[in-house]
């Protein structure tokens, strides 16, 4: 219903729209970080069949710490917005608070339902007035990807469900498997691939982690601030981790060398892992449900209330975001839908990854997702975690530091960043 009324909206706003190509066309423009998959699933092409008279445009730039900074200063001048803005799920707190009165409430489009979104997405994007500035695209339900051969040398189990049951319920049990692994590693492994990692997929499973509900900062010691870094910080310092940087160029050569047996894994990672990996990771890696469900990453389409074409713009985002653009995005990305009605389409229904073994993906990633909490958000949350992992688990695990002080230069960090 929400495809067909949005599809209604487009035409009927796109009859009265003069157009703006040398070929009368209404050109809508498109701003993200990295790769959406919109125009590599063929979703612009789709739309532009449905709609004639339409022209879309995609300008990416590759990192969000680039985009965000330049959209933040054309939102507030005013000048040099793209018609529909991509916006990362660590930013959309920030903006909907300081900046939601510069973009359009998408709650009020036609065609647009909250409860077309799992409620916990739809709820991140949601300010305290009420007004949603963000349409959910894809989200991170966290699994665990494992290799089979490694486990196997070390004599612990290998099918993805007696893995998943071996840490079920609690991380603590992870590092648990994690020692039992050290104890008998194949000569030149490790667990898991850093600290940071175990605290991001942590975390992200309490409602609560750096603010609680009445806006009152938790990060200097919260429940959940403390279970994830002494999670972290003991798995570190029992050995359990490879003591790399995610997204560094050691750790892609580790995941080629085979140097860690497990890693946090939202969705948009096994395609990270079967490009660094390669062939000689194909059918070693397998993926079992986490401890505890949780979302790490996922973003959002804005329109901004300057856009050109903004009625236009609204349509095409709320297109873009329904169950059925979801559904195709998982196919060709392996984007996961933050569309719980997606869950029961053809692309996703019984969904298998060849390269992991044939694992039942989208049945594992869809259970985690349906179980993961609503979390709290509050200012600067996106420099908040990245003091903990940059920062203070950093110290411990590359440097040594007591935990003590890593503690104390990570709280350092928060401090200046909040303050800013």
């Amino acid at each position: 219903m929400a495809l067909t009324a949005a599809a209604v909206l487009a035409a009927a706003v796109l009859t009265g729209c003069a157009g703006d190509g040398d070929d009368g066309r209404t050109t809508l423009s498109v701003g993200t970080f990295g790769v959406f998959g919109f125009r590599q699933a063929g979703l612009y092409a789709e739309y532009e069949r449905l709609h004639p008279d339409v022209r879309i445009t995609e300008s990416v730039i590759e990192r969000n710490d680039t985009y965000y900074p330049q959209f933040l200063t054309h939102l507030v001048t005013g000048g040099g917005l793209a018609d529909i803005q991509a916006v990362e799920v660590g930013d959309i707190h920030d903006l909907a608070r300081d900046l939601g009165g510069r973009l359009t409430d998408l709650s009020r489009a036609p065609g647009v339902r909250a409860g077309t979104w799992l409620p916990w997405k739809w709820a991140q994007a949601t300010a305290p007035d009420g007004r949603t500035v963000g349409l959910g695209t894809d989200i991170g339900p966290i699994a665990v990807c494992y290799r089979k051969d490694l486990f196997r040398r070390a004599g612990l189990p290998t099918e993805r469900g007696a893995v998943g049951r071996l840490w079920a319920g609690d991380w603590h049990k992870y590092l648990a498997v994690g020692r039992a692994y050290r104890d008998r590693a194949p000569a030149g492994t490790v667990f898991t691939d850093s600290a940071a990692g175990i605290y991001n997929a942590a975390i992200h499973g309490y409602p609560e982690r750096y603010y609680d509900r009445a806006g009152r900062p938790l990060y200097t010691g919260g429940p959940a601030v403390r279970t994830a870094w002494d999670l972290a910080v003991r798995a570190a310092r029992d050995g359990l981790t490879a003591r790399l940087k995610q997204f560094e160029k050691p750790w892609d050569q580790a995941y080629a060398n085979g140097r860690f047996a497990t890693v946090a894994c939202p969705p948009w990672m096994l395609g990270y892992i079967k490009e660094k990996a390669g062939d000689a990771g194909r059918g070693r890696w397998d993926v079992a449900a986490a401890p505890r469900p949780a979302s790490w990453g996922g973003s959002f389409l804005t329109v901004p209330r300057a856009a050109r074409h903004r009625a236009a713009a609204v349509a095409l985002a709320a297109w873009l975001t329904a169950p059925e653009q979801q559904a195709r995005l998982f196919e060709r990305q392996a984007s996961f839908p933050s569309t719980p009605a997606s869950y029961a389409m053809p692309q996703l229904r019984g969904a298998r990854n060849a390269y992991f073994g044939g694992a039942p993906v989208a049945e594992i990633f869809a259970e985690a997702a349906r179980r993961a909490p609503t979390l709290v958000t509050g200012p600067r949350e996106q420099l908040i975690g990245t003091a903990f992992t940059d920062v203070g688990i950093a110290q411990v695990e590359q440097q040594g530091r007591a935990p003590e002080a890593a503690w104390a230069a990570a709280q350092q960090e928060i401090e200046n960043a909040v303050d800013e």
